[in-house]
């Protein structure tokens, strides 16, 4: 973590100072490792789902693994923007991340839509609490900007897997 957290040696002028900008960049970096174990699991399952609703479960897992990854980059390069550099190894993430991995389930579709809502739901409740403390403490309205688009994308997809319990 150390390591990731250094600052590159360019000189950085947004309005925001160096030690800010590094307290923005380890949220986001914690946020860059969650997304990550969500996208693993998003890959285990769609690879390990069977039963009945297979086709639908493998297809709404792979839509939401391709959206995350998305925003997997987007992240990291939000903290380069910052002027620090990006966690890059799965050792770092998973020594940062907050979720959890899984194994395969059995193929238990029911048992992944739940796994997965709670993870969505994580991010969710973490990024309303990032959100608030960058407007509060930062004045980041970039980040928060960012954050806000990425909270909705996780309302969404956890709305997609609530759905399929109902």
């Amino acid at each position: 973590m150390e390591k990731t957290m250094q600052s590159s040696k360019a000189s950085i002028q947004i309005g925001i100072e160096e030690q800010q900008r590094a307290s923005i960049a380890q949220m986001l970096s914690l946020v860059l490792a969650d997304e990550h174990v969500l996208y693993i699991k998003l890959r285990n399952y769609h690879w390990n789902v069977t039963g009945m609703f297979f086709q639908a479960l493998h297809g709404l897992f792979e839509d939401q693994y391709d959206d995350i990854a998305e925003k997997i980059d987007d992240i990291a390069e939000r903290i380069r923007s910052l002027g620090f550099f990006s966690a890059g190894s799965m050792e770092e993430f998973q020594q940062m991340a907050r979720l959890k991995e899984s194994g395969n389930r059995n193929g238990d579709g029911k048992q992944m839509i739940k796994d997965l809502l709670a993870d969505h739901e994580a991010i969710i409740q973490i990024l309303r609490h990032d959100i608030n403390n960058l407007e509060i403490d930062y004045n980041d309205a970039g980040t928060t900007d960012f954050l806000t688009g990425l909270m909705q994308m996780h309302e969404k997809m956890a709305w997609m897997l609530r759905s399929h319990l109902a």
